[in-house]
């Protein structure tokens, strides 16, 4: 944990991004190191869980972290949440809280509202396009006999 809140203090020294660090372990080692990069890096996804989990996997060259474990600076925000779940790791450690991050101006509570509403209830609009054409595709894939299974 001490390395991921380093990395959030790295991160924010560096204006890498927002204060948040995470690390990825393995056996005692870490394999997947993450900090906020979101503004230097001009990508919104770019946040310390997916930065560490994204190493992690290059590291051991895989897509599933089944016996790994996350240490981050803070709890994870619902988009850090999606992808940790993607990830499958034994556990999760953090720090700060959502209320701390909150309190700092990193509120994400209107993406949990966001994803309670009927989609045309939503602020950036949802809407259902070409739905048949693209189901073609989901039965391509049902039918594929040589597909790596996740």
């Amino acid at each position: 944990m001490r390395e991921a809140i380093r990395l959030a203090r790295e991160g924010i020294d560096q204006n890498k991004g927002g204060p948040f660090g995470a690390v990825v372990v393995k056996d005692g080692v870490i394999v997947g190191r993450g900090n906020n990069r979101v503004t230097s890096s001009n990508d919104p996804t770019a946040h310390a869980e997916v930065v560490a989990i994204r190493e992690a996997c290059r590291q051991l060259n895989t897509y599933q972290l089944t016996d790994c474990v996350i240490y981050t600076s803070c709890e994870p925000c619902p988009m850090c949440l999606g992808a940790i779940y993607w990830a499958r790791p034994k556990a999760v450690y953090f720090a700060c809280t959502k209320s701390d991050a909150s309190a700092i101006g990193f509120d994400d509570s209107f993406i949990y509202r966001e994803l309670d509403l009927d989609l045309h209830q939503r602020k950036i609009p949802m809407i259902p396009f070409l739905r048949e054409e693209a189901l073609s595709v989901f039965k391509a894939w049902e039918m594929k006999s040589d597909r790596i299974e996740y």
